[in-house]
């Protein structure tokens, strides 16, 4: 089985890279390296001792992807490709809209074009918005989103099921993510993203190892235990093996699936930071600083669908995110 994997360089996608080859999967990579870089697949070559197929493209590029599908028989595409940030997403709206959409488009036109029939889609709990309960189920009310990114999100969510109807042989597995953080225990592959972190783990880690002077918490007046936002946050290995099993159960199925991939237990800012401090013995500054534009107080999964259909539930528990976010950060400096 050959699996195109669009954003394969990127956090989620090497470590996804990393499961799929290590279950004896071919792989394909688009990346155009907006938010990546080309050591990764040294790294993942490292901790695998496979190797794959690279392209450096754009997944908007409708040329660059009919060259990968007539190079490649595809028998399914994970699309993690797309730009990822709550905050930058408010002030560049229609960059996130063209992009996000496009590419997508894009995609499953090749896929139709080509045979291509299993689609596992990089979605997001900000679909549901400001959740009507907590934890939130598949069957939560879903477009109330609060910034353009979610949007993008249901957008495509909306696409991809209008794709199902008229082709119903179109399996498509969307995985609503919560928050993904840590990183492959080896140290090689982890979250580094280009420029200043958007997202709360790579900020705190780069506080912790001096790269950055001091963490800013958005608002502590939430209505949450101690007034910073509660998360769901999620070991990116975990988050990786879930999209195998999401696969397998588009290569026997057809239909769309909607599923939750959290661990079901939400966690403040500072519970991280504190945790943070415990698990790898660092102080960690921090200023509290006006609420981010888009964020909302509570958000945190119930898992169960995922466990009862798929077979998957998350195994890290904090302590482990917060280990081997650092470990990460550490042997990205010794590497320097």
């Amino acid at each position: 089985m050959k699996i195109l994997v669009t954003g394969g360089l990127g956090f989620i996608g090497s470590h996804t890279v990393v499961e799929l080859l290590e279950d004896g999967y071919e792989v394909v990579v688009i990346d155009d390296l907006s938010n990546s870089s080309l050591e990764i697949i040294d790294c993942i070559q490292k901790i695998t001792g496979k190797d794959f197929s690279f392209y450096q493209e754009d997944v908007c590029d409708l040329n660059a992807l009919e060259k990968i599908f007539s190079e490649h028989k595809i028998d399914a595409v994970m699309h993690f490709a797309g730009y990822k940030a709550v905050g930058e997403s408010v002030r560049e709206p229609i960059m996130y809209y063209e992009n996000n959409l496009v590419s997508t488009l894009h995609l499953c036109k090749k896929m139709l074009e080509h045979d291509c029939f299993n689609f596992i889609f990089s979605s997001s709990a900000t679909v549901y918005g400001d959740p009507e309960k907590l934890p939130i189920t598949e069957d939560c009310k879903v477009g109330g989103t609060t910034n353009p990114y979610g949007t993008t999100k249901y957008m495509i969510e909306r696409i991809l099921n209008d794709i199902h109807i008229a082709n119903p042989k179109f399996t498509v597995m969307v995985l609503r993510y919560f928050n993904p953080i840590g990183a492959h225990e080896s140290g090689l592959i982890g979250e580094k993203p280009n420029g200043i972190p958007n997202n709360l783990m790579p900020y705190i880690v780069r506080v912790a190892s001096g790269e950055l002077e001091i963490l800013s918490i958005f608002g502590n007046d939430y209505d949450t235990p101690d007034g910073t936002g509660v998360r769901d946050y999620i070991h990116v290995v975990d988050l990786a093996k879930g999209h195998l099993c999401a696969l397998k159960k588009a290569f026997d199925s057809e239909g769309i699936f909607y599923y939750n991939l959290g661990t079901g237990t939400g966690y403040s800012v500072l519970d991280l930071v504190k945790n943070f401090e415990k698990v790898n013995g660092v102080k960690v500054p921090y200023k509290i600083v006006e609420r981010r534009p888009g964020d909302i107080a509570s958000c945190y999964a119930d898992p169960s669908k995922a466990y009862r259909e798929l077979g998957w539930k998350a195994h890290f528990g904090l302590d482990e995110m917060m280990r081997d976010s650092y470990h990460y950060i550490l042997k990205q400096h010794e590497d320097v």
